[in-house]
C-alpha cells in the first residue's frame, strides 16, 4: 500500500470498482470538486451530500466525501454560497473536502448496491432486471437490479416484516402490496426508484419486486396487468429511497479500505426527508 494516498488514488480505486462507463448516459458521476493531487488520510462516506453532511464531513476531518447521489445531477448557473447546492460546495472547497459520486455506475457494478440490497433482503444476488451487454453469464452480468431466492418460502408478511428489519429504520417504514399470506420465494430487487422496471419484473416470474418510491397509478396498473396474466404476478414491496441505498456505503468504504492505507468513516446522517408518519386513531 502507498504511504501517501491522494484524491485521486481515492477516486481510482472507485472508479475500479464502479466504472464511470457504466452510468446511464443523464448521470453525472466522478469528481464533483477538490484536486486529485492533495493528499487524504480521512475519508468519509454518506448516500447524499447534503449541508448537514457537509458539515459533519468537516466536523471530522476528512479530507474527502464519497456519495451515491450526485449533488449537480441537474443543471445549475450558479454555485453562489447563498444558494442551497453552492453553501455545500464552498463548506467543501473551503475546508479542504473533495467530493466524489457513484451513482448508477454503483447500481450496475458487480457487486454494487443493488448486491448489498439483495444480501440484506435475504436473497444470493443472481441476474440484473436490466443487464448491460454483452454478457457470457446472465447471471454474473452487470446491470440494473438483482433477482435471486430466498433459502425457504415465507408469506408477503412475513416478508415485508423482514425487509424492514433489515434495512434502516425511517419514519416511513416499509409497505407492500398484494395478498399478505402469498408465499414469497423468488425475488427482484432494485435501489432507489425503481417503477420503472415494473414491466421488465413482471416477465421475470418472481414473487415480489422490492423497490422504492412507488406511486399509485404504476402499482395498480402492475398488480391489474401481472394478475391478469398470471393470479402469481409480482407483489410489491415499497421501501423508503434512502433506506434502500445507504448500506451501500459500508460496501464502498470496505473497497477504499482493502485498497489504500486511509481513515475511514461512515456519515449515518439519515437524509430521508420524511420526518413524521402518522396512522388514524380512531
Amino acid at each position: 500500500m502507498a504511504e501517501r494516498t491522494t484524491v485521486g488514488e481515492i477516486r481510482r480505486v472507485i472508479h475500479e470498482a464502479y466504472p464511470p462507463q457504466l452510468a446511464e448516459p443523464w448521470d453525472a458521476v466522478g469528481l464533483v470538486c477538490g484536486d486529485p493531487a492533495d493528499e487524504v488520510n480521512t475519508v468519509a462516506f454518506a448516500l447524499d451530500c447534503t449541508q448537514e453532511v457537509a458539515d459533519k464531513a468537516v466536523e471530522l476531518g476528512a479530507q474527502m466525501l464519497v456519495v451515491h447521489h450526485p449533488l449537480l445531477l441537474r443543471g445549475v448557473t450558479s454555485v453562489a454560497a447563498d444558494t442551497p447546492k453552492g453553501k455545500v460546495i464552498h463548506t467543501l472547497i473551503r475546508n479542504g473536502v473533495a467530493l466524489l459520486a457513484a451513482h448508477t455506475n454503483a447500481d450496475k457494478a458487480r457487486p454494487g448496491v443493488n448486491d448489498k440490497l439483495a444480501e440484506l433482503v435475504g436473497i444470493k444476488p443472481g441476474r440484473p432486471i436490466v443487464p448491460v451487454e454483452p454478457y457470457e453469464n446472465l447471471d454474473e452480468a452487470l446491470g440494473l437490479g438483482r433477482v435471486g431466492e430466498l433459502e425457504g418460502p415465507v408469506t408477503l408478511r412475513e416478508f415485508t416484516q423482514r425487509v424492514a428489519d433489515a434495512l434502516p429504520e425511517t419514519e416511513w417504514g416499509v409497505r407492500a402490496a398484494g395478498d399478505p399470506e402469498r408465499l414469497i420465494k423468488r425475488v427482484a430487487v432494485s435501489s432507489g426508484s425503481g417503477d420503472s422496471f415494473l414491466d421488465q419484473v413482471a416477465e421475470l416470474g418472481v414473487d415480489v419486486y422490492v423497490t422504492s418510491d412507488l406511486r399509485h397509478h404504476p402499482v395498480d396498473e402492475h398488480l391489474r396487468a401481472a394478475h391478469l396474466a398470471n393470479p402469481e404476478g409480482p407483489a410489491v414491496v415499497d421501501t423508503a429511497h434512502w433506506a434502500s441505498e445507504f448500506p451501500w456505503t459500508t460496501q464502498a468504504r470496505d473497497i477504499v479500505e482493502g485498497a489504500l492505507r486511509v481513515n475511514t468513516e461512515i456519515i449515518d446522517v439519515r437524509t430521508d426527508p420524511w420526518t413524521i408518519s402518522a396512522h388514524k386513531e380512531n
